[in-house]
């Protein structure tokens, strides 16, 4: 079998943060995440390392059942699923390792979320946003959707460009509770 699959969860926390990026926005998600797996095991990004502390922020392992997205039980999601080659699955499975590595050495791209507003990419190494994340790793994969930078690409980007895509729409507890 040499169909893979890697999934896009776009999600509304409804966090003070997350309000505060959709009235810039006014998309209905602000919050990116890849996963390799569809029950959503594998599920990486860069956000809140402790679900009390937005400050403390970067790479992490998501996990749908508990931590930020149990404290914030009515968010809101999209899911999407993009098949891609066996070669460009292992791509994505040696960068999250990379990823998980480091994990001390990178932190949350604040600025660059700043950059995405005004059109200038802001990329200081080993840093990173949700979106910037997913979209840097699929291009290294040979995943790429637009002509613009990982640095500037929003979560918006993917729910327009994978709606033919899209797995599951509605709250993140029901999906979970379907995978069970």
């Amino acid at each position: 079998m040499n169909e893979r699959f890697v999934y896009i969860l776009l999600t509304d926390t409804g966090t003070v943060f997350t309000k505060t990026i959709k009235t810039y926005t006014k998309a209905p998600y602000n919050h990116s995440s890849l996963s390799l797996d569809k029950e959503l095991i594998q599920l990486y990004s860069f956000g809140r390392k402790k679900p009390n502390n937005p400050f403390q922020a970067g790479f992490v392992q998501e996990d749908v059942r508990n931590g930020t997205y149990k404290k914030y039980p009515k968010t809101t999601c999209a899911l999407y699923e993009i098949q891609v080659s066996p070669r460009q699955y292992q791509k994505i499975e040696r960068m999250i390792a990379l990823f998980q590595k480091n994990n001390k050495k990178t932190i949350y791209n604040l600025l660059g979320i700043f950059g995405v507003a005004v059109k200038a990419p802001f990329e200081p190494q080993g840093s990173y946003f949700c979106s910037q994340f997913v979209a840097e790793i699929l291009h290294r994969a040979g995943i790429s959707f637009w002509p613009k930078l990982p640095s500037l690409v929003e979560p918006d980007d993917f729910r327009k460009v994978l709606a033919s895509n899209l797995v599951f729409e509605g709250l993140l507890t029901d999906y979970v509770a379907q995978q069970k």
